[in-house]
Parts: structure tokens; sequence; C-alpha cells
């Protein structure tokens, strides 16, 4: 089965987002990936609800938020109503993670929680159930265009674990460092969606570098 590839935006020329935005719409990418910093959980500051409703306003895509920001309980309404379908926090970031979820359902969007590199999987056990998606973190988050950490892929294996072994329905991305070859390793040990940033957007072709991306498993 295909992986979904949501190209992550962080990656896209501000200067020329709308093109971006349309580029991504004519490929054969589902989602579209947003990561929001706040320069507080990550060192770096990228943009926020207003930026993504005006993309949003150019697009059909499904559109999935990563919250690299403390305090996201805060913010849950925003993102909503900046026209949001999936809201990831970080399990780092939340002191009463399963409040976190709910609230997120609650406002009608899929919940998602990411973990960073360092984070263990067991520590999902008693909400596993309750996601729809868990974004493992195969960098450090804050910047693009990092190295692939490796034991991601273990990772994605453990989680897809997880998953069977409580009977949840739970999504597997991964972002960072994604290209073809790591990829394909992710989708084969149990990645559904493959985030990737960089290796779309400085691409000569990023519309075959999504669809090469899509296909990484049939290789």
């Amino acid at each position: 089965m295909n992986p979904v590839i949501a190209p992550s935006m962080l990656a896209a020329d501000f200067g020329n987002l709308q093109r971006d935005v349309e580029m991504v719409n004519r490929s054969s990418a589902e989602w579209f990936h947003m990561d929001v910093m706040d320069g507080v959980f990550v060192p770096n500051i990228s943009y926020g609800p207003n930026i993504i409703k005006s993309m949003a306003r150019h697009t059909d895509k499904y559109i999935d938020a990563h919250l690299m920001i403390v305090d996201p309980d805060r913010y849950i309404q925003d993102y909503k109503n900046a026209g949001v379908h999936n809201l990831t926090v970080h399990y780092e970031a939340c002191n009463h993670l399963h409040r976190s979820i709910q609230a997120i359902k609650a406002a009608g969007m899929d919940a998602g929680v990411a973990l960073n590199p360092h984070t263990p999987i067991h520590l999902l056990s008693e909400i596993i159930q309750d996601l729809d998606l868990v974004l493992i973190m195969s960098v450090n988050p804050g910047f693009g265009g990092q190295k692939f950490i490796e034991n991601a892929v273990s990772k994605v294996s453990q989680t897809k674990d997880l998953i069977l072994q409580k009977n949840a329905s739970t999504k597997i991305e991964v972002d960072g460092g994604v290209n073809t070859e790591t990829g394909k390793r992710l989708v084969q040990a149990g990645a559904d969606v493959l985030v990737a940033g960089s290796f779309v957007f400085k691409s000569e072709s990023p519309v075959e570098t999504i669809e090469s991306l899509r296909n990484c498993n049939s290789n």
C-alpha cells in the first residue's frame, strides 16, 4: 500500500507560497504538513494559525498541523478556525496529555501526538487507542534539512506493535530526513504517512519527487 505523502510547508518558498501550494495541489500528495514553532519549545520560530488559514483557502486537501510549542491547549480552537484537520501536540509539551487529546477531538479535529527522538514509545501505551496519529520524529525538532536518525525505523516497528497489541486504528507518521531510501524502510516498518520538506521543495521537479516518494515501497 502506498504511503500518504505530506509535504512540509516549512521548506516552501514563503515569497511564493501560493505557487508552492498550487504545486502540492497538482501533485499526488494527499496532505499538507504545517510545522508550527514558537522559539521556546524549539529554538526556531515559523508561522501560526493566520498563515495556515490563508493557505487553507487555496486547497481542499487535508491539513496536518504539528505544534512544536509550549502550552498547546491555549491555541486548539485557533487551529480549528484556521482550517486544520489533524492537530498534533508533543508528548513532552503536555502535562495532561489525555485532556489535550480530548480537547482537540472536542474541537472537531483528529488528534495526534509527536515524540522527540529520545522519547520511548511505551509512554503512549495508555493513550494509543485515543490517538488518530503518532508522529515519530526522525530528527530533533526545530530545523529542516537534518540527517535522518536511524533508530526511527525500529521506533516505527515498536509503534506498529503497540497499535496492533491495543487493537487501535492509529496512523504512524514520520518526519525528518525522509527520502525515497529512508521512506521505503519506514513504510516497510509500518509507517502510513511520510512528511518530506527539503527533499521535495529543493528537488528539480517537486511533483515527480512526491510521486517517487509515494511509490517508494514499490521499487
